[in-house]
């Protein structure tokens, strides 16, 4: 059991905690939550030992070994597998002892020191690191190469692995899931659910804290409160709580009361059944939870430019890829304004190939692409934050970005992304991850774009400015495009999945957490699969693809014929309920044409609602002919 007693604790002339207080019980899984600057990698440092309290009492049991996440990496010339392997150390220390012995010829030892390495299971060792690193995303290849031959992310990926090898007690992980992909996420929360010893977590993804966590620890004020349950039964309990303090109770209902009038009007257009009932509960609930976030700072939104094309973009037969080889064929993807599209698909499948072609930083090797003449893209890549210049501000970036914006409306558009007071004139230099991440994602935002392209933008947010994003790309008209491996975040803002993997693109008709027990349920293949197994598998699917794509073509040509009158129609009805909600409209026009432009809107209101129902009807017989 952990104790932390009337803990205070200071780092330069900020007190980070004032008598804070916690028990955490052995066994149990612990997600430790709090905005950004609020203690939570302190604490981590408290229980290893590397920090000492001004104040108060920190107990861990001494006999416990503590393992925990490094977040960088020095190059190192031993492979993946041995730099994984090294994790366990005990079994380090046992083979040291047996080389040592070896190499002194040292009989007498020896076989105690061989029935020592079988009882820890030291046989096994490869089996177990080898596994591990498949879960995490390595291919069979990955394991011989050395740990300076990989990326900077990549090698965080190897040092989570080498902390999952080692026999720990209690284990400490500081955001595992930055940077793992979806299918990497899944597998850890299934190999963290099955440990048995104590673990504390840091992370701003829900989705993983609900199912990982047994307990919530919130740090706020220096102090430390527990609840029992995930993330979504924190937001609830604390909702609860806050609703209690008058403070805080008019902004909370005035918070509650947005996210309500959203859900209502996404209610009204809903139209894909199944996925628009998921969302529903998703956007309920989120209602119900305000009041959790009501004292966030973040309030922004992605505006959309004034003229918009339709469609945005048309991609047709398309093959995707490098130096003339492929990674994607036949690709077929039209983006209209209001697509909300999540993609799916193992990291190197070709997520961020598709994202750049879309955003017209790669060529195509083949097939056609179309582009509307008003649809400005922004594109957030993981990259993006790397372009930010050293030198210049917030105000400074924006201003440089839109030489037109006037100071104050500068200043009053970054202070609703976290950019308020001093915080606005602070150089890139000095910003953490997260704030490079707000201030990339507000110079994409102040652009207006009618296409939007997010690559894992969550990577290095807390989880008040992830739901703030949330809220804001609910409310976004343009089309969305987005790769994450933030469940809550897709889960809540995408309407259509697509799924990228053998070599191509196809659409998901499943929901998020099918596609997790679809992740769960597959064979692992394991190192015999060789690759022209893999390339035979590939080119079935692809061959099987384009009789799908060719049989179902006349009905997505239906379809997207509905979805281009419907979206013109719905366009003259706002004009005219725009005028009709002007009260100066009916002292400027007589009373015969105020009579004629409310028969006008009857009418069109009519006649889109027959063609969502038209809709609706050749999208079942889609879905139909998708499954058959």
């Amino acid at each position: 059991m952990i104790h932390l007693t009337d803990v205070t604790l200071k780092r330069g002339q900020k007190t980070l905690f004032s008598g804070l207080d916690l028990t955490v019980h052995a066994g149990h899984r612990a997600g430790i939550v709090g905005r950004n600057g609020v203690g939570k990698s302190t604490l981590f440092l408290l229980l290893r030992g590397r920090l000492v309290p001004e104040e108060g009492e920190v107990r861990v049991p001494r006999s416990w070994t503590i393992a925990h996440l490094d977040q960088e990496t020095e190059p190192s010339p031993a492979s993946a597998l041995e730099w994984t392997i090294d994790g366990d150390r005990p079994l380090g220390a046992v083979r040291r002892r047996i080389e040592a012995a070896e190499a002194g010829d040292d009989q007498r030892r020896l076989p105690a020191l061989y029935a020592e390495l079988e009882a820890m299971d030291g046989y096994t060792a490869e089996t177990r690191a080898g596994r591990i690193l498949h879960g995490l995303g390595f291919e069979p290849g990955d394991l011989t190469r050395p740990v300076s031959d990989f990326s900077g992310g990549w090698r965080i990926r190897l040092n989570l692995a080498q902390t999952l090898m080692c026999r720990s007690d209690l284990l400490l992980l500081d955001e595992p899931t930055n940077h793992l992909d979806l299918d990497a996420v899944v597998w850890l929360e299934q190999w963290l659910t099955r440990r048995a010893g104590t673990t504390l977590l840091v992370s701003h993804d829900r989705d993983f804290l609900d199912r990982t966590a047994t307990d919530i620890v919130h740090l706020e004020d220096g102090r430390a409160r527990a609840y029992r349950g995930g993330y979504s039964s924190f937001e609830v309990q604390r909702s609860e709580r806050l609703a209690l303090e008058r403070s805080t109770f008019e902004k909370q209902q005035r918070r509650a009361r947005e996210i309500r009038a959203f859900v209502t009007r996404f209610g009204a257009k809903a139209t894909k059944a199944r996925q628009a009932r998921s969302r529903m509960k998703e956007l309920e609930r989120l209602a119900l939870v305000a009041p959790a976030h009501a004292d966030s700072s973040y309030r922004f939104s992605f505006p959309s430019p004034e003229r918009v094309s339709n469609p945005l973009l048309r991609i047709e037969e398309a093959s995707l890829g490098y130096a003339g080889s492929a990674v994607l064929a036949g690709v077929n993807l039209t983006l209209q304004p209001g697509a909300r599209i999540g993609l799916l698909g193992r990291n190197g499948a070709g997520k961020s190939t598709l994202m750049r072609a879309v955003a017209g930083e790669l060529g195509f090797l083949a097939g056609s692409c179309e582009r509307g003449r008003n649809a400005p893209v922004g594109y957030f890549a993981q990259h993006t934050m790397e372009t930010l210049e050293p030198a210049k501000n917030p105000m400074e970036h924006l201003l440089a970005a839109d030489p037109t914006a006037t100071d104050q409306a500068a200043r009053n558009f970054l202070g609703g992304w976290g950019f308020s007071g001093d915080a606005a004139f602070t150089r890139s230099a000095f910003l953490s991850g997260g704030e490079k991440a707000r201030l990339a994602l507000a110079l994409i935002a102040w652009r207006k774009p009618a296409v939007l392209l997010l690559d894992e933008p969550t990577n290095h947010l807390d989880l008040d400015m992830r739901h703030a994003l949330t809220v804001a790309l609910q409310s976004y008209d343009g089309a969305l495009v987005i790769v994450s491996h933030d469940r809550h975040l897709l889960g809540n803002t995408v309407d259509e999945l697509l799924l990228v993997a053998d070599g191509g693109v196809d659409p998901y008709d499943g929901t998020l957490d099918e596609y997790r027990d679809w992740l769960l349920g597959r064979d692992d293949p394991g190192p015999s699969v060789g690759p022209a197994a893999v390339r035979g598998a590939a080119a079935a699917r692809r061959r099987a693809g384009a009789k799908a794509r060719a049989r179902l073509k006349p009905l997505r040509d239906e379809l997207r014929g509905i979805e281009e009158r419907l979206a013109a129609l719905q366009s003259k009805l706002d004009s005219i309920t725009v005028v009709l909600a002007d009260a100066d409209a009916y002292r400027r026009l007589s009373g015969e044409e105020v009579t004629a432009l409310i028969a006008r809107h009857k009418r069109y209101r009519a006649r889109v609602e027959s063609l969502e129902e038209e809709w609706m009807s050749v999208s079942e017989r889609l879905d139909a002919a998708t499954a058959a």
